[in-house]
């Protein structure tokens, strides 16, 4: 059975994921895009030769109609996640949404709610799931390796340039309007955690903020724009540089110059620069959100885990070492090695598959999410997804009780009491359950 899918949101995500039906025209096909942007439309849809009557200037134009497909990838901005998810699960479409689900935790319930009453399929893109690098850490700490986990320590190294790119001068550069940093970035991060441990997080703390790319940390003479800056040449986030080393590799055109522009031309490049928000000095933004971010999750059964994430580092794969009783894990994202305590010897597993960033398919993972969805809407098979909407209803929950915590510097408390498990509580808030204190949309 070929799964015919529309695309709604032709941007970098929703490209990708239309990527599969190009490999394995024999399971998949889009027969619908949507996007307000006419470029973007028009090149997802000629790439799949999806004809006029299949191109869509909205979600709402697709939602008019009768069904289109049997699933829909919904990879529109993160504000424009909860309306559309809900609705086209009410039409009966499975649906495959980029996370996070949405920008806060009620329109995330309100989302997961309207695909239990529908009975369709809705999978988050929690593409960390699905990688070889996951299988290799899952598998150990199942087969009994590490004995029982006591911690986990988990690194994701946003990277310099790509930071300065997607959170300083791109869409998710202010939390009011898309969502913070952390969610953004981080919630399938918190959601691996919460998949590795297999356990349900009970607690979470968080300490970080906005450091260094705000107006007080500007150069001596920098410039609105790198196009016209005197101090550029020295600037690690140097637009001029990034991008036109980007237009000099043709591997880095997917991603992430096609969000800078579509004309892939160095007076283009340079157009983009002087015209749009991606030539802007990063000392000289509306930016917001946090740049630097550690927190701290208890688990139900006693386990501990911390994630940092931080603009200052490398772009490169998430790092993680995992303590258990008997023995000890450490991975780069394409190497686990394990120790054992009772013999001390060390074994390594290779488990490259790509390179982390969206140019690369994160490390093997968007295809592979891509197989699992596709799978599970032909057979029926749910099993074949690695997680359902209310295991990642619990990631994004962490990310929000993490932002709470950081924004009111909240302290961990005690473990939750005997019985079910509560959901994931700040720190420093009240008793689990209790309607949580609205979200500032800005760093103090």
């Amino acid at each position: 059975m070929s799964v015919s899918l529309a695309i709604v949101g032709a941007g970098n995500r929703g490209s990708t994921y239309a990527g599969y039906a190009l490999r394995h025209p024999d399971r998949a096909r889009v027969v619908a895009v949507a996007d307000p942007r006419a470029a973007h439309r028009s090149a997802l849809a000629e790439a799949h030769r999806v004809p006029e009557s299949g191109r869509y200037r909205s979600w709402q134009d697709v939602v008019a109609r009768p069904r289109l497909a049997d699933a829909v990838v919904l990879a529109t901005p993160d504000r424009e996640h909860a309306e559309p998810a809900a609705r086209l699960a009410e039409l009966g479409y499975h649906v495959l949404l980029e996370k996070p689900i949405a920008p806060t935790e009620a329109e995330c319930a309100a989302v997961t709610d309207a695909a239990e009453r529908s009975g369709v399929l809705l999978a988050v893109c929690h593409v960390l799931r699905y990688t070889r690098y996951t299988d290799a850490v899952r598998g150990c700490i199942e087969a009994g390796s590490l004995g029982r986990v006591i911690g986990v320590e988990h690194l994701e190294p946003v990277g310099w340039w790509h930071f300065a790119h997607s959170y300083v001068r791109g869409n998710w550069r202010r939390a009011a309007d898309s969502s913070s940093s952390l969610l953004a970035k981080c919630c399938h991060d918190l959601d691996w955690l919460r998949y590795i441990v297999d356990d349900t997080p009970v607690r979470v703390s968080s300490v970080g903020g906005l450091r260094h790319f705000r107006p007080d940390q500007r150069p001596e003479d920098a410039a609105d724009r790198c196009l016209d800056c005197r101090v550029e040449p020295d600037c690690p986030y140097s637009a001029r540089r990034l991008y036109h080393e980007c237009l000099a590799a043709p591997e880095r055109h997917i991603w992430p110059l096609s969000v800078v522009t579509l004309d892939l031309t160095a007076d283009g490049v340079d157009r983009a620069l002087r015209e749009g928000p991606y030539g802007r000095c990063v000392y000289r933004g509306d930016n917001d959100v946090a740049d630097h971010q550690s927190v701290t999750v208890t688990f139900a059964g006693g386990a501990t885990a911390t994630l940092t994430m931080s603009a200052f580092t490398p772009a490169g794969h998430r790092r993680t070492r995992v303590m258990g009783t008997h023995g000890y894990l450490e991975g780069d994202g394409e190497r686990v090695t394990v120790t054992d305590f009772v013999s001390g010897r060390t074994v390594a597993t290779d488990t490259r598959d790509g390179g982390a960033d969206a140019a690369a398919g994160h490390g093997g993972g968007d295809m592979r999410l891509m197989a699992a969805f596709v799978d599970a809407v032909a057979t029926g098979d749910r099993a074949r997804m690695r997680s359902g909407p209310r295991e990642s209803l619990d990631g994004h929950r962490m990310a929000f009780a993490a932002e709470r915590s950081r924004l009111t510097g909240g302290g961990g408390g005690g473990p939750a009491g005997g019985g079910a498990p509560p959901p994931a509580r700040a720190g420093g808030g009240g008793p689990a359950g209790r309607p949580p204190p609205r979200t500032p949309t800005a760093p103090p």
